[in-house]
């Protein structure tokens, strides 16, 4: 194991010097600085926001699903994402209302009696 070793204070010092009773005179609030200025120095903490965030949710898996979509690794998450909004958009998934008992019949199904 590595020891982790002490900074030299004096590099620290150095490169921040302490502010003295001077310093504190002579400074003045960021709203007196050009507003070209100011705006360099908006809060940037974290992620930039998303023009369409993602929305958590609850979802309760079997076992075995999650141990294999987790065992494609690292994005797994996201690629249920885009698979599910791909099946959605060609209308391979169909939603009923939570009022509507009836049966949806399956894309295929449909295709099937057309063409009968």
């Amino acid at each position: 194991m590595s020891r982790k070793t002490k900074p030299d204070t004096a590099v620290v010092l150095d490169d921040n010097p302490d502010w003295t009773a001077a310093d504190f005179a002579a400074s003045r609030p960021a709203e007196d600085l050009p507003p070209e200025i100011r705006a360099q120095f908006k809060n940037r903490i974290g992620r930039p926001r998303s023009d369409n965030p993602k929305i958590p949710v609850k979802l309760r898996l079997d076992d075995d699903v999650v141990a294999a979509l987790r065992a494609t690794g690292p994005g797994w998450q996201t690629r249920i994402n885009d698979l599910l909004k791909a099946r959605i958009k060609r209308g391979k998934i169909q939603f009923l209302a939570p009022d509507d008992k009836r049966k949806v019949a399956s894309p295929r199904a449909v295709a099937k009696r057309k063409s009968a």
